[in-house]
């Protein structure tokens, strides 16, 4: 299975952009199965681990659905707000009824602790959160400031699309307190950009590049998708080489997820013309490997790149499998150990906040954890990132036995070159000296620090590698 299963998200409630790898929530759901307590099961120690999503959250998803219209590959909860309105969005009431409801469901959220830490990441996605009013955002800010407090250095960032702002729009949201923003460009060609229902054509992303350029704004992402109907190699690489020369300081890559009810699912059959094969995916993954990183980017995670120091906090909480907020139609948060979605249709989601504000919703989660559910979840999401599995914190939390026996399942893919382990040291172990670890008798995290999948062959078989994973976590 290569890349376009590997961008399948696990998780439903997972509420940014950038999808997990592939794995069927019928498997997730067997984990159901003779629950553990975190608390009585002596296998599993959460505290070894700084993966523990007990401990209360510090970020904080906010959705803000509003697009001009609905791009074909779209299946994210959004109102489309149309393109020739009579009014600007500073005085669409459909915007600010939003924004006061969802400053209602922030308001009657229980904190997850007496001890509530601050906020250290605020996401705006959407949607196209530009289209909403600075002093709109603000107002939500003061909702999260009053309700759980914010960091002085928060990492505040918000989801833009080309020719939904200007420079004053721009410096209003810098003023309040966002100092990141994800660009949604998807592509640097016309006929790409319409063929994808994008609301914005190229001169836009140009000028909304000058726009974040000219507000010295230096931490911001771009966004790009790969594997769009008749897109080729040579657009790609156009793509990836205007990407470079735009120096954003983090480059987000998506390959396209052909969904059930979007206009490309009724379109297109993933893998048939016009859409790239499987293997050209691949190529297209390659070749962003190869360009951004020849760029000075880091390859950090499965779809992210970054330069030094850029990576995106918020993710990170994701990957790291730390609990989270989530706020708004759609979002999803991950609190106390229980992952849960708000209705995606605004009807149901008013009804969600009365409820919650009646005091009807029970979101606190439970110390009742699957420690198989668990264990499933670090795993998978260490190995999308390029630092990969701790696996000191592994065997502390869920015992030596599992980490070996994972690491006899992935000793082929050693040999391959598509997994690597590291000494503490961050050497990569030949696969002699891996298998003499696994054959001495020793403890294996007594020799290894880490093992994480390669760039970029590794990164393509993280469909098929977490499905071993599976077997081996719950056989």
């Amino acid at each position: 299975m290569l890349l376009r299963a590997t961008f399948t998200p696990i998780f439903t409630a997972i509420p940014y952009k950038s999808k997990i790898p592939a794995a069927s929530l019928s498997i997730s759901n067997a984990f159901l199965n003779n629950p553990l307590s975190v608390r009585e099961n002596s296998s599993l120690n959460a505290n070894a681990t700084n993966q523990n999503p007990l401990l209360p959250p510090t970020s904080a998803y906010v959705h803000l659905p509003f697009c001009r219209k609905r791009c074909h590959y779209c299946d994210f909860p959004i109102v489309a707000l149309g393109s020739s309105l009579s009014q600007t969005e500073d005085d669409d009431p459909r915007i600010a009824n939003y924004v006061q409801l969802l400053c209602r469901e922030i308001e009657a959220t229980k904190v997850a602790s007496n001890n509530n830490p601050p906020l250290e990441t605020v996401f705006f996605g959407g949607g196209t959160p530009s289209l909403v009013p600075p002093r709109l955002i603000w107002s939500i800010l003061e909702a999260l400031r009053s309700k759980f407090g914010v960091c002085p250095d928060v990492e505040m960032s918000i989801e833009m699309d080309p020719g939904t702002f200007d420079t004053r729009k721009t410096r209003e949201l810098l003023d309040l307190g966002v100092n990141r923003v994800s660009l949604g460009v998807q592509a640097f060609q016309k006929e790409l950009l319409m063929a994808c229902g994008r609301a914005h054509g190229i001169d836009e992303v140009y000028e909304a590049i000058d726009i974040i350029s000219s507000c010295g704004l230096k931490n911001w992402s771009m966004d790009l998708i790969s594997s769009l109907p008749h897109q080729t190699p040579e657009m790609w690489q156009e793509s990836l080489k205007r990407t470079v020369e735009s120096k954003p300081t983090h480059v987000s890559v998506y390959d396209l997820q052909v969904e059930q009810g979007t206009k490309f699912g009724v379109l297109y059959t993933p893998g048939e013309f016009p859409l790239p094969s499987e293997t050209q995916s691949a190529e297209f993954y390659k070749m962003a490997s190869e360009t951004l990183s020849s760029a000075g980017y880091n390859h950090y995670e499965v779809s992210s790149y970054c330069k030094s120091g850029y990576e995106c906090k918020h993710n990170l909480t994701y990957w790291q499998n730390k609990s989270f907020y989530g706020f708004g139609l759609g979002a999803a948060s991950y609190t106390g150990g229980l992952r849960y979605s708000r209705p995606r249709k605004m009807k149901e989601y008013m009804g969600y906040v009365q409820n919650l504000e009646a005091g009807l919703v029970d979101n606190h989660g439970t110390d009742q954890i699957d420690a198989k559910d668990m264990a499933m979840d670090v795993v998978m999401l260490s190995l999308r990132t390029a630092r990969g599995l701790e696996v000191k914190s592994f065997a502390g939390a869920f015992g030596s036995h599992l980490l070996a026996s994972l690491c006899q399942a992935f000793q082929p893919y050693v040999e391959s070159g598509h997994v690597v382990a590291l000494n503490e040291e961050r050497r990569e172990l030949r696969p002699d000296e891996f298998g003499s670890a696994l054959s001495s008798g020793q403890k294996i995290e007594e020799v290894l620090e880490f093992i994480r999948l390669s760039d970029p062959d590794g990164f393509l078989l993280s469909n098929e590698l977490i499905s071993i994973a599976f077997t081996v976590i719950s056989p």
